[in-house]
Formats: C-alpha cells, structure tokens, sequence
C-alpha cells in the first residue's frame, strides 16, 4: 500500500493571518442572515411570494436561534490562517479547516463565511483597515484555491 500523501498549503496564502474578538448584537447578526437568505433565494431563482416567505422564515429562525443559544452574551474569540478557523468561546473551542469552506461572501455588515454546515459572520466593526485587507486576501486567496489541502 503506497503512503498517505501529506496536504500542504500553498505558501501564497500564509502571508494572511488575522487574530480578533467579536460579539454579535441582534441587529447585526439578523442582517447579516437577512442578506444571506436573500443571497440563497436569488442564487435559487425563487421568486416572489415564496422568496419573501423563505427569507422572513429562515431570518425568524436565525433570530430564535441568537436568543436561545443567547449568542449576543458570549465573547467569540477568532484566529484566522493558512491552516483554518479557531473560534473560542465560554462554550469550546471549534476548529474548521478550509476545506469546510465552501465560499467567502461579502456583505455590508461584514463577511460571511459559508460553511458546509452553517455560517460565520465576521462583522466590519471588529476589524481594523489592515485586517479588512488581510481579509480580503483571505477570500481571494480562497476563491483562488491558496487556501485548500492539495496533494503534494
């Protein structure tokens, strides 16, 4: 049996590297989905009424979420590199990989990352010019492929 190739990250993307803290408040956090759910229905082609619908339900659920989960009373910790995601809070840590990743989107409370099981704001307000640039190279250099396992 030949060996296991070892994933290798492309030397590009590990010039990019961010380090911060965010806490959501409810109205950004419901605008972030809000656009969100409008993103999933264009990119769908649902139209109106249904599209109104969807999106007012899925952002309802995204809201009983925050409360519940009480989103808005923890302190989320972010390192972001080459080699993934770090989220900390009170309740864990949570490691995502790139490959998990499945597209970065802008959106004008911040950037979204979309996952392949769910989602990850990062809003404009935590972030400082430089960081707002480093993360702009992070959606490229993903949308590029830097940011992806490869076989070496």
């Amino acid at each position: 049996m030949p060996a296991a190739t070892i994933p290798v990250v492309h030397p590009p993307a590990a010039r990019y590297s961010l380090h911060f803290w965010v806490r959501y408040s409810f109205v950004e956090y419901i605008r972030f989905m809000w656009e969100h759910g409008g993103y999933l229905i264009r990119r769908r082609h649902i139209r109106w009424p249904m599209g109104m619908y969807l999106r007012l339900k899925s952002t309802l659920s995204a809201a009983a979420h925050f409360v519940l989960l009480q989103r808005g009373k923890r302190m989320y910790e972010f390192q972001i590199d080459q080699h993934g995601i770090v989220r900390t809070s009170d309740t864990g840590v949570s490691l995502i990989g790139w490959d998990d990743v499945q597209r970065i989107r802008t959106y004008s409370s911040g950037f979204m990352m979309i996952l392949k099981r769910g989602t990850l704001p990062i809003p404009f307000r935590c972030l400082n010019k430089d960081e707002v640039s480093a993360m702009q190279g992070i959606v490229e250099a993903r949308a590029a492929g830097e940011l992806q396992f490869r076989a070496s």
